[in-house]
């Protein structure tokens, strides 16, 4: 007789079993991450072969949404660097605004010792890009080496395994979002060119309505979704990045559920006794009325369990992970390397982001973590050792797609930009390689004490 695990599995239909290999792969740690390095060869690889004209080709295609007299007409690129990106961004605000709220940065005795770091590792990589800059033509992309990837640092970390302790996961993913709320700030501050005050009043005006429709209990994620939308369209218009709208945006969805866990418990038992009362014998749920308004019951129940803020942050990450940011590296990363290297490995540009992201970061983040410590404000935790510290330290000099983002922004000449994007690939490669050795040679998590 088979048994009961045995019965559900042959009763999966063929699909279950054939997206059940990916479904694990998306569920994986580093998956997000492999991704990103595939889509990143590829880019490379394109702009360095015989069809390198398609690939530069492809991305200037103008794109057209308009209705009526008003539209957008924009590069396939601009598209995807401000209005992809800003989906990015906008899953970036809802992981600051839990973290606020329940997470790591919660207070500020829990949060010291990852924002005491992020800052670390943002002034020194800043700095050192200036010494190399100071006064040159390049001077402007100061914000470049500041930023962390956080996919690609959590997907190295995830190849650590278990030599990687919780503690380590939980201090550089907090870091890497401190890290992001000093990247948004950045790109709104210094990155902005000219303003369009009456743009900027009507983004303004759809913002309040935005935290008007939280304040009144709108749950519906369409209604964020429209203004959300002509949010974006004034930032676009505004002058400042487009991009800082989707933490705006981020920061009016509602966070609070409709019934706490003792009302969900007790709800959903009761519909799951109404369903089972309403069982006959031989009769299909699809004709039995009871039995689907029970479902529909528990549905709504589940509903209001579950924050839209939570709901939506489950929905898009897959989403971002692993389509929007392959798709803003394939676009992005894509550099082509002719001729002679050394004058572009050497360009003062390349060398203040090599060494802002590889030298910055350690120094900044190991450092002020120490100072985090020695002077209380932070508490390190038991199973961390100053090892994990400085790996982790090696881990966030991985720039790659906040760094790109920020050179898109610093550099409107093609050279410039693909010099920077040099020494963005390079410091990433090397920081994730050391950051991998160093955290790979630690003791197991378990066998510490």
């Amino acid at each position: 007789m088979a048994t009961p695990a045995l019965r559900r599995k042959e009763e999966e239909p063929p699909i279950e079993r054939l997206l059940l290999p990916v479904q694990e792969f998306i569920h994986a740690e580093a998956s997000s991450g492999i991704v990103l390095i595939i889509f990143t060869i590829i880019a490379l690889l394109w702009a360095n072969s015989p069809w390198l004209e398609s690939y530069y080709a492809l991305w200037l295609t103008k794109l057209n949404i308009s209705l009526g007299n008003v539209g957008l007409n924009k590069a396939l690129i601009l598209w995807i660097n401000d209005g992809l990106m800003a989906i990015f961004f906008f899953v970036v605000g809802l992981e600051i605004k839990r973290e606020v709220m329940v997470g790591e940065l919660r207070s500020f005795k829990q949060a010291a010792l990852p924002i005491m770091a992020a800052i670390g590792g943002m002034l020194a990589p800043a700095l050192i890009f200036t010494i190399f800059n100071f006064n040159q033509a390049g001077a402007a992309g100061w914000g470049i080496p500041m930023a962390t990837d956080i996919a690609f640092a959590l997907g190295v970390l995830a190849l650590v395994g278990k030599r990687a302790p919780l503690s380590l996961k939980i201090f550089l993913t907090a870091l890497a979002i401190v890290d992001d709320i000093g990247a948004v700030l950045v790109i709104a501050l210094f990155y902005t060119v000219k303003i369009s005050w009456l743009s900027l009043g009507l983004a303004f005006v759809f913002l309040l309505l935005m935290f008007a429709a939280n304040r009144l209990g709108v749950r519906h994620p369409l209604v964020y979704g429209i203004l959300g939308i002509l949010l974006w369209v004034a930032f676009l218009k505004s002058g400042i990045h487009a991009t800082v709208a989707g933490v705006l945006a981020a920061m009016t969805i509602p966070a609070r559920t409709r019934i706490n866990t003792k009302q969900f418990l007790k709800d959903g038992r009761f519909f799951l006794e109404k369903f089972e009362d309403a069982c006959l014998p031989g009769k299909s749920i699809l004709t039995n009325r009871r039995q689907r308004a029970a479902v529909q019951a528990l549905k709504r129940t589940c509903r209001r369990a579950e924050s839209p803020m939570q709901r939506l942050e489950h929905t898009l990450h897959p989403w971002v992970a692993f389509a929007i940011v392959p798709i803003f590296a394939l676009s992005n990363a894509g550099v082509t390397l002719q001729g002679d290297l050394l004058p572009v490995v050497t360009h003062p540009i390349a060398l203040g982001i090599f060494f802002g992201l590889i030298a910055g970061k350690q120094i900044g983040i190991t450092f002020f973590t120490w100072l985090a410590v020695k002077t209380g404000l932070g508490e390190m935790p038991d199973d961390l050792t100053w090892r994990h510290i400085y790996g982790a330290s090696w881990l966030a000099s991985i720039g790659f797609t906040m760094s790109i983002f920020v050179g898109n922004l610093a550099y409107k000449d093609l050279a410039l930009l693909n010099t920077a994007k040099t020494g963005i690939l390079a410091a990433s490669v090397l920081a994730g390689s050391v950051g991998w050795l160093i955290l790979r040679g630690s003791r197991p998590a378990q066998e510490k004490g």
